[in-house]
C-alpha cells in the first residue's frame, strides 16, 4: 500500500512527527489546546484592548431582555422581532418587552409543511427523479428552523404578532430538535406517496386533497409541541410611570396593524445581498429555486449590491433611529466570548503555522462552499469616520446576555465586507433605480446556491 502513487507511506508520516517534534512552539501549542479553545489561544490582546463600544450613532434605545433563542434556528425571526420591538417600545413607553417568538414559529411551521409538500409535487411533475440532485436536496432538510428576511414578511402579513406574555415559549421552540425530527421524517414518508401517486398521473384534485389529509396530522404534531396559538388575546401592561395599560381583546393581525405596523412596516423593507461572484453581476435581482414558506405568499428575492452601498443605507437607518436586520456567515473571525467580529482578532499563524480564510477570496468561498449566510442579527449602532465611512457597527445578538457587551457584539465593517451577506433597510434609504430593480424578472438561481441558506 505504501508504494500507491499519493499515499501517505510510513517514511513521510515519520517525517512529519519528526519534523512536528523538533520545533518547540508546536509542543507548546499541543500543550495549550490540551485543555484550551484552539480560537481562545490565538485572540490577540492588542484588539481586545482597542476594542470598545462606543459609536456616533445610537438608535435611542435598546430594549431588555437581551433575546435568547437557546437550542433552536430561529435567529431570523428574534431579528425581525428585535427590529420591530425597539419602535413599538418607544412608542408605548415601556420598559422591558419582547414579541413571541414561538408564535412566528408556530406558523412557519405550519406553512413551511404545506409549502414543501407542494413543492415536492411541483418538482415531480416537472420529471425530476428521486435520485436526482434536486430531490435529493429537498430530502436533505425538508423543515428547517431557519429563513430568509421575505419568509418573515409572509407570517406577519398573514398571521400578526402578539407579546411574548401571551403565547410563551415551549420546550420543543427552545429545543427544536425533537420536533424538527419528527416533521422531517414525515415529511419524507409523505414525499414518497405523494411521489406514488405522481407516477400514476393522478388528478391535481386527488394530489390536494392527499396534501391537506397529511397537512392535518402535521398540525397536530406541531400543535402538541408549540401549542396553539389564541384567535384573540388581552394584553395587560404597566408603562414607565407605572400606570396600568391594557390592549384587547384583538387579533394578532389587527395588534399588528393598528399598533407596530404604524412604526415600522416590513412590507416596505428590501432585501439587499452581496453575491460578488462574477456569474451573478450587481444590479441584478435573483431568487433561488424552490426556496418559501408560504404557498401564495411573496418570493424571495433579493437585489443584488456592493457592500459598501449597503452599508451606506444600513448607516442611514441607524442615523434615522432605525434598526437594521442583517445577515452574515457568523463564525469566521469571531471572539464567542468577548463578541467581537474583527479579521484581526485571531492570529492562526502564530498557533499553527498557517493562515486561514486568506488564499480565497469571498467570491470564490461562495463557489467553493467555504463560506454562506447562516444567523440573523440587528445593528443598533454605528461609527463614522471624518469622511462619513462606517468603520463599525454594534449587534443586537439572540443568544442571551452572557456574551459581548451584555448580548450584544461588535462587528468592523472590515469583517461584514468578508463575511456579510445580506442588510434590508427601508425603502426610502434606498436610491429609487435600487428600488426599481424588483420590477425585472430575477435571475433563479439553483436551490443548492449558497444564497438560499438559511439563517438560524
Amino acid at each position: 500500500m505504501d508504494n500507491k502513487k499519493g499515499a501517505l507511506s510510513s517514511d513521510i508520516l515519520k517525517q512529519f512527527k519528526k519534523n512536528f517534534e523538533s520545533d518547540p512552539k508546536n509542543l507548546l501549542a499541543l500543550n495549550a489546546c490540551m485543555k484550551t479553545d484552539p480560537l481562545e489561544l490565538c485572540q490577540q490582546r492588542h484588539i481586545v484592548e482597542s476594542t470598545n463600544h462606543v459609536y456616533t450613532h445610537k438608535v435611542d434605545a435598546e430594549i431588555k431582555p437581551v433575546t435568547n433563542q437557546k437550542n433552536s434556528g430561529r435567529c431570523w425571526l428574534f431579528a425581525a422581532l428585535n427590529v420591530l420591538r425597539i419602535p413599538f417600545v418607544k412608542q408605548h413607553q415601556i420598559e422591558d418587552f419582547e414579541f413571541s417568538q414561538n408564535y412566528l414559529f408556530f406558523w412557519d411551521k405550519v406553512e413551511r409543511c404545506n409549502y414543501y409538500l407542494n413543492t415536492i409535487v411541483s418538482v415531480l411533475q416537472r420529471g425530476e427523479p428521486v435520485d436526482g440532485r434536486l430531490m435529493s436536496f429537498l430530502l436533505h432538510d425538508p423543515v428547517a428552523d431557519g429563513g430568509q428576511w421575505d419568509m418573515v414578511v409572509n407570517i406577519i402579513q398573514r398571521y400578526g404578532v402578539m407579546p411574548k406574555k401571551c403565547f410563551p415559549e415551549t420546550f420543543c421552540c427552545e429545543t427544536s430538535a425533537r420536533l424538527n425530527n419528527i416533521l422531517k421524517t414525515k415529511a419524507r414518508e409523505y414525499a414518497k406517496e405523494l411521489n406514488l401517486l405522481v407516477q400514476k398521473k393522478s388528478s391535481q384534485e386527488k394530489l390536494d386533497e392527499k396534501i391537506l389529509s397529511y397537512m392535518e396530522e402535521l398540525y397536530r404534531i406541531i400543535a402538541i409541541c408549540l401549542g396553539v396559538p389564541p384567535e384573540t388575546f388581552t394584553w395587560e401592561y404597566y408603562n414607565k410611570s407605572k400606570a396600568y395599560c391594557s390592549v384587547g381583546p384583538i387579533t394578532p393581525l389587527k395588534f399588528y396593524e393598528e399598533y407596530v405596523k404604524p412604526y415600522c412596516d416590513v412590507e416596505s423593507k428590501l432585501c439587499l445581498v452581496n453575491d460578488p461572484r462574477p456569474e451573478n453581476p450587481y444590479g441584478l435581482t435573483y431568487t433561488v429555486d424552490c426556496l418559501g414558506n408560504m404557498v401564495g405568499g411573496r418570493r424571495t428575492i433579493y437585489i443584488n449590491q456592493k457592500t459598501k452601498d449597503m452599508l451606506k443605507y444600513a448607516a442611514e437607518s441607524i442615523k434615522n433611529n432605525e434598526p437594521v436586520w442583517f445577515g452574515c456567515e457568523v463564525g469566521k473571525r469571531y471572539s464567542l466570548k468577548l463578541g467581537i467580529q474583527d479579521l484581526r482578532i485571531h492570529d492562526y499563524n502564530l498557533l499553527f503555522g498557517v493562515d486561514i480564510n486568506k488564499s480565497l477570496s469571498k467570491a470564490e468561498r461562495l463557489t467553493y462552499g467555504d463560506t454562506s449566510m447562516n444567523h440573523a442579527m440587528v445593528f443598533t449602532a454605528v461609527s463614522l469616520d471624518s469622511n462619513g465611512e462606517p468603520t463599525k457597527w454594534r449587534v443586537e445578538n439572540s443568544w442571551g446576555d452572557d456574551r459581548g457587551d451584555k448580548g450584544y457584539m461588535l462587528m468592523t465593517t472590515e469583517w461584514f465586507e468578508e463575511f456579510g451577506f445580506e442588510v434590508v433597510v427601508d425603502k426610502q434609504y434606498v436610491p429609487k433605480e435600487v428600488s426599481d430593480l424588483l420590477k425585472m424578472d430575477p435571475k433563479v438561481l439553483p436551490a443548492w446556491d449558497p444564497m438560499g441558506t438559511l439563517a438560524s
